[in-house]
């Protein structure tokens, strides 16, 4: 990232270099998105192909006694067993997706770090370095959720405000190796009259995925339809679904994880010098600020 010169950037300068950093190592950030989520992808896939798939409804002119198979403590019984099976595989599904994703997202950071300082780092390289930070960032999602709940309950809007001032928190607890309060108290002293702009990232993010998503599983969604009554093509239709999911979520995740990276570089930029640290020599030096805590969301 060496043709990156450190000065403040308009938003218009941060989405435009996020493309060109993710188009120029395209390779490096799809692989980091894509390894941990083809976990999920499998457990996806176990799921449609060894669960039973649902019945449709029986139409009011089927035989008499197909209805009263259905109606038996038999048919009761296997569908209240799927639907507990269901709910433990969700779960457990939930929990490796978060995991995925933070190790995912704590990669993406670190390495746009390194190419922001002008280094190489490879798709294993960013994902063992991020090891250690899982934990802290899992904290820390859980924190920001609560708080961004606490937020949606207070009218909605202060939960979006919220969220925008906690957008460089993961970068900060990545490059700053700092635990999840202080992370969080970091991104709201970085993020201070700049929560407009942490805004727009997210909606242009929530854009592209809903676009991706929309491109990539519609047409599968329409096949699901249309095969309803045929538990073999459910099966099938459902497979495409996932797969084009999980191709939105590779291609379009790294998009916010680095234009949150770059955001929080400029943000150091403008309040804190950090071209000068640089050229002192001082970048990997955690920043000894934040005092720690959460703090208030008028701060």
């Amino acid at each position: 990232m060496q043709n990156l010169d450190l000065r403040p950037l308009s938003l218009g300068e941060i989405l435009d270099r996020t493309f060109t950093l993710y188009k120029n190592n395209f390779v490096l950030f799809a692989g980091i998105s894509m390894i941990p989520q083809l976990l999920v992808l499998a457990f996806q896939m176990i799921q449609v192909f060894f669960m039973k798939m649902p019945q449709m409804p029986v139409p009011p002119h089927a035989p008499p006694v197909i209805s009263q198979w259905q109606a038996t403590g038999e048919g009761l019984t296997g569908l209240l067993s799927g639907l507990w099976l269901g709910l433990l595989l969700g779960i457990v599904g939930a929990i490796i997706y978060i995991a995925a994703l933070l190790l995912s997202n704590g990669a993406t950071v670190l390495a746009v770090s390194e190419l922001y300082l002008g280094r190489t780092i490879t798709v294993s390289e960013s994902l063992r370095r991020v090891r250690g930070s899982v934990l802290s960032l899992f904290v820390l999602a859980l924190l920001t959720g609560l708080a961004c709940v606490a937020g949606f309950i207070l009218l909605i809007v202060p939960g979006f405000y919220i969220a925008c001032r906690l957008a460089v928190s993961v970068p900060a607890t990545v490059i700053e190796d700092l635990n999840a309060t202080d992370a969080m108290s970091r991104s709201f002293d970085l993020t201070k009259d700049f929560a407009g702009r942490a805004f727009l990232i997210y909606l242009l993010y929530v854009v592209l995925l809903y676009s991706a998503m929309g491109l990539l599983q519609m047409p599968f969604i329409f096949g699901l339809f249309i095969a309803r009554n045929d538990p073999n093509m459910l099966r099938f239709w459902t497979a495409l679904m996932q797969i084009g999911g999980f191709a939105a979520g590779v291609l379009v995740t790294p998009v916010i994880t680095i234009a949150t990276s770059l955001f929080y570089y400029d943000l150091r930029v403008r309040k804190e010098a950090f071209d000068l640290q640089i050229m002192m020599g001082g970048a990997d030096k955690p920043f000894p600020g934040s005092s720690g805590g959460v703090p208030s969301m008028l701060s």
